[in-house]
């Protein structure tokens, strides 16, 4: 089983790929869409559960995402069919960082995937090319909440501090109007929910030929939560204007 197939089985119960729970999402959209008339665009969409919500709560709003992820995308095409969003919804097969638009967005999401971009600031900096003027980015990061171990960078990669975070964030030209540090509840319900939907889908499917592969990564990432990043990691929802468009 490859790691998307993995993915996929882990977020079975927790579709919004990042430890935030369904009001966090709300209020974050809220912010995000200032009249509800937008052109929204999700770069590294997944199965498009943001946009599907976005679209649901603005009747005018139309939205665009972007995943190198088939599967993802044609469930994000049965998602939006079902619930009568998909002549608003249009979807982009192929790498966030190669997108190109001929016309701008109001809101530009990149929530818990700025590894496809190398970096939050690089990220940033996609979604400044695609950001209308007055327009807004809604952007999820990881942080440090305390001094990580060595094996914690490894695993996660070189985050910094919050405040740091914040401070590269203004010195890069934007300006937060809004932010949500994610609960340690969110947090831990994010983990449980993946690691324990992996552990269900092994071994409800004993007899599957993948189902000792997939019962021993979900006990491998939930031993590593436990035991390496809990203490230590956190993650903070940004929605940002440029400080001078």
């Amino acid at each position: 089983m490859n790691r998307e197939q993995i993915s996929g089985l882990a977020h079975a119960n927790h579709p919004i790929k990042s430890p935030l729970d369904d009001d966090s999402v709300r209020q974050l959209l809220e912010h995000g869409v200032a009249r509800g008339g937008e052109r929204v665009l999700d770069l590294g969409c997944g199965g498009g559960e943001w946009l599907l919500r976005a679209l649901t709560a603005h009747p005018d709003l139309s939205a665009e995402g972007v995943d190198i992820s088939e599967d993802a995308l044609e469930q994000a095409r049965a998602a939006a069919s079902r619930l009568g969003l998909g002549a608003r919804l249009a979807l982009h097969h192929q790498e966030a960082a190669d997108f190109r638009s001929a016309h701008s967005f109001d809101l530009v999401l990149s929530v818990g995937a700025t590894h496809a971009f190398g970096g939050l600031l690089p990220t940033l900096a996609a979604a400044r090319d695609h950001l209308a003027p007055g327009g807004r980015v809604l952007i999820g990061e990881g942080f440090w909440e305390r001094t990580p171990s060595p094996e914690a960078v490894e695993m996660l990669g070189d985050f910094t501090d919050l405040a740091t975070t914040l401070d590269r964030v203004v010195a890069d030209g934007w300006t937060p109007v809004h932010g949500h540090v994610s609960t340690r509840r969110e947090l831990d319900d994010y983990e449980w929910a993946c690691w324990g939907s992996l552990a269900a889908w092994a071994l409800d499917h004993p007899a599957d030929p993948d189902s000792s592969q997939v019962l021993e990564t979900a006990t491998a990432r939930r031993t590593e939560w436990l035991r390496v990043y809990r203490d230590t990691w956190g993650f903070v929802s940004l929605v940002l204007r440029r400080t001078s468009d």
